[in-house]
């Protein structure tokens, strides 16, 4: 497991660990246009074959950083590194990278074998290398007898494909996507995540993703790194991330968390002790805590928690809180309920609805048990 400081500078394990330089490496890259900072500091490294994503809200700095990697913008500061050469000064035609756009940029006079062809013919490679290369991709992507169609004359899922296909027909080393889902719809964009995810790990290049959508980029990395205001705030895999979040800020973004302020008590059989601001209550935690923390919170995703009567017995090594249920919603596949703490605070829970169980209804006092193992401790974030 990554220590805490590793988890918050981005230094964690990579996909590799042979002596080969990471495909893209940034070394405390920040850019700055006028007065605002897009992006702080970061650094970063992605191995070959990683499908890796830059993930975090609207104004972040992931397209910026993004576009640093692919040469459209110049870094203010620190070095661009790709396969080992610093490329902070190398114009974008000589990076040996190509970058899919939302917007998906085809041109719409040409046949779908001509969109894929595009740059092999700039090339000037032979006319049956040609064929063979776009047959190839064509067959990758699922295009296979549309080769003579337009793009107009396909849905937007086969636009994305065609896009990706011209991408990956020059054989880059790396392949950046900047929100290239965003314009589909929900059922389409779920297939293609699966798809880009098959895509990849049959070619074997790297990806560099920029999402601001949790699940896409959850489905799809190997590693991911969250951003906010510019930082890096937690590099890690998709579970590592979710499961145990740095920082106040991943746990909220990476699904939903609930969040009790407390301070840190002494340790316990390789347990973390955290006394709550409210009602003084004492909960166990699996995993360290944040170094240098002025305040923490202790943490636990809604769907680790389970519901159970007063008088039920706790079982040995888990962690309790008892409250009264003041909401319940249906929601399909689970039930989910805010539950108010006897001590101050509130808890949502889901509950798999899985039937013939008796469920907790409005007004129900209630016991809210969990693992120390589905615990995690964040620094508390200053407002």
């Amino acid at each position: 497991m990554a220590t805490t400081d590793e988890r918050r500078t981005g230094q964690g394990t990579s996909a590799r660990s042979d002596d080969a330089p990471p495909d893209i490496r940034l070394e405390r890259v920040t850019k700055a246009f006028g007065e605002t900072v897009a992006v702080d500091d970061v650094t970063l490294d992605i191995a070959h074959g990683e499908f890796f994503s830059l993930l975090g809200p609207s104004g972040c700095g992931k397209t910026t950083t993004l576009s640093m990697i692919g040469g459209f913008e110049d870094p203010t500061a620190g070095r661009i590194l790709l396969h080992g050469d610093d490329v902070t000064l190398v114009p974008p035609y000589r990076r040996n990278v190509n970058t899919v756009f939302q917007s998906y940029a085809l041109f719409p006079h040409l046949s779908v074998f001509d969109n894929v062809a595009f740059g092999l013919r700039r090339k000037r490679m032979a006319r049956s290398e040609i064929r063979t290369r776009v047959g190839a991709m064509l067959e990758l992507v699922a295009l296979t007898g549309l080769d003579s169609r337009k793009p107009s004359q396909l849905s937007g899922g086969q636009q994305q494909r065609i896009a990706l296909a011209r991408a990956l027909v020059n054989e880059p080393r790396v392949l950046l996507l900047d929100e290239p889902l965003g314009a589909l719809d929900l059922k389409l964009r779920k297939q293609m995540q699966l798809e880009l995810k098959r895509i990849q790990e049959e070619v074997g290049v790297t990806f560099l993703y920029v999402t601001h959508d949790q699940e896409e980029a959850m489905v799809m990395s190997n590693r991911l790194a969250v951003m906010n205001g510019g930082h890096v705030e937690q590099v890690a895999s998709p579970e590592d991330a979710y499961d145990r979040p740095a920082t106040e800020f991943v746990a909220g973004f990476l699904g939903a968390s609930n969040l009790l302020p407390g301070r840190l008590g002494r340790q316990n059989g390789g347990l973390v002790l955290v006394e709550l601001e409210r009602g003084g209550s004492v909960l166990a935690a699996a995993d360290g805590a944040p170094e240098h923390a002025s305040g923490v919170q202790v943490g636990v995703r809604p769907e680790k928690l389970r519901l159970a009567g007063m008088r039920g017995e706790v079982p040995p090594n888990t962690n309790v809180l008892d409250g009264r249920v003041t909401l319940v919603t249906y929601i399909g596949v689970s039930h989910q309920y805010a539950v108010e703490l006897a001590g101050g605070g509130e808890l949502t829970v889901y509950t798999q609805n899985a039937g013939g169980v008796a469920l907790p209804q409005v007004g129900d006092a209630v016991r809210v048990l969990w693992e120390p193992e589905h615990t995690f401790i964040v620094g508390k974030e200053l407002s």
